[in-house]
């Protein structure tokens, strides 16, 4: 593994389980076993770094996500949350942390979720042709989304709960 990915990997963690504003310098140097000038020559600044961080989870988090239905979309995520933890989406406590202040966080959260939208569309399209539209989409999404917050505190149940519900709403719109 090299020293981006390494720091990287580090950063992730840290941030997952201490959040990016409690994860200091010091504290990443010390988990990646690196010094605070190697991790500023590999990655720049912890803002440029986060957004690293983001893009590689998001790139984990969508391969997950590699489904053509609603259901297996919500199985997907329930198996995530098994396997990562439940500690709710690391792109939003990334944004509501800095408060949307931080360039390169805000433009990769932002980025994200439009991908992640359009990734949902397109699972939903598969799943029931276009006869869900763009208003079933927006119900999935915020059932995935609400899963994913609610998991926090009741675990893979909540996306279990979110997944029937999403059964409903594509019973009544199947052909």
């Amino acid at each position: 593994m090299d020293i981006k990915t390494k720091l990287i990997t580090a950063a992730e963690q840290l941030f997952d389980r201490h959040g990016f504003t409690a994860t200091g310098m010091d504290r990443l140097t010390k988990a990646a076993g690196f010094s605070s000038r190697t991790v500023y020559k590999h990655v720049g600044s912890k803002a440029a770094l986060s957004a690293l961080v983001l893009s590689e989870r998001e790139r984990r988090f969508m391969h997950y996500l590699d489904v053509h239905s609603v259901d297996a979309l919500f199985a997907a995520l329930e198996d995530w949350v098994r396997e990562e933890g439940s500690r709710g989406c690391l792109f939003l406590r990334a944004y509501s942390e800095t408060g949307g202040d931080t360039p390169e966080i805000a433009e990769t959260v932002t980025a994200h979720k439009a991908a992640f939208r359009s990734h949902i569309a397109n699972v939903v399209e598969q799943d029931v042709g276009k006869a869900g539209g763009d208003a079933l989409t927006d119900q999935i999404l915020v059932l995935f989304e609400g899963a994913t917050a609610a998991s926090v505190y009741r675990g893979p149940e909540a996306i279990v709960a979110a997944r029937q519900a999403a059964a409903l709403l594509i019973e009544q719109v199947r052909p």
